[in-house]
């Protein structure tokens, strides 16, 4: 099973130019759409006085969302090569946006399909790709007595991400990677008194 999805550690930037028009590249780590409009938001005000602010995401790390946008270019000649890019390069939770300043010469389609890919590329290669865990998230509730019996669960299947609450009811949430999940869960469900539910 594979449980693990490629991603950027934080934000970098490329450029491209062709006949005198300006590219300029920027990709970020996403989690969702508002962090999205975020972005573009503030690249919009920070690049006002370009022509087109043009964009691709991918979110999700199972079931995988996709958007591009051209920002007013010829349908397909920016959002789609973009997002193309991102699906070449595998990569998910990712926005990237190509800024660009006109230059007075008209690329034609294939010259801005291969300038905005270009710039996507820049900024591709000018981020540090890596590789997550896709995890699956359980809860647990249990009475005090249970206690050390969870516990010695926790420290024989090298639990992390541990989250304890105890009060009256004991409850306590950990993460698990999705190929081991399952392995977890039966591990916890067999210990009368212990009730396990999936979060996540």
């Amino acid at each position: 099973m594979n449980d693990e999805y490629k991603t950027i550690e934080k934000e970098a930037t490329g450029y491209f130019k062709d006949k005198g028009s300006k590219f300029y590249s920027y990709a970020f780590p996403v989690k969702n759409e508002d962090e999205v409009k975020e972005y573009v938001q503030h690249l919009k005000k920070e690049h006002h006085s370009a022509r087109h602010h043009c964009y691709a995401w991918r979110i999700g790390t199972e079931e995988i969302q996709t958007r591009a946008n051209d920002d007013g270019e010829p349908s397909s000649t920016a959002g789609k090569p973009i997002l193309g890019q991102l699906t070449s390069y595998e990569v998910t939770n990712i926005l990237v946006v190509v800024v660009r300043y006109f230059g007075g010469t008209l690329l034609g389609v294939s010259g801005l399909i291969n300038a905005y890919k270009n710039a996507t590329i820049e900024a591709l290669n000018n981020a540090e790709i890596i590789s997550k865990l896709i995890e699956n998230t359980f809860e647990l509730k249990f009475e005090y007595p249970l206690l050390n019996a969870v516990m010695q669960v926790i420290k024989q299947e090298n639990l992390d991400n541990v989250v304890t609450d105890f009060k009256e009811t004991c409850r306590l949430t950990f993460s698990v990677r999705k190929s081991e999940a399952e392995r977890a869960f039966k591990s916890f469900d067999t210990i009368y008194g212990v009730e396990i539910k999936k979060l996540a």
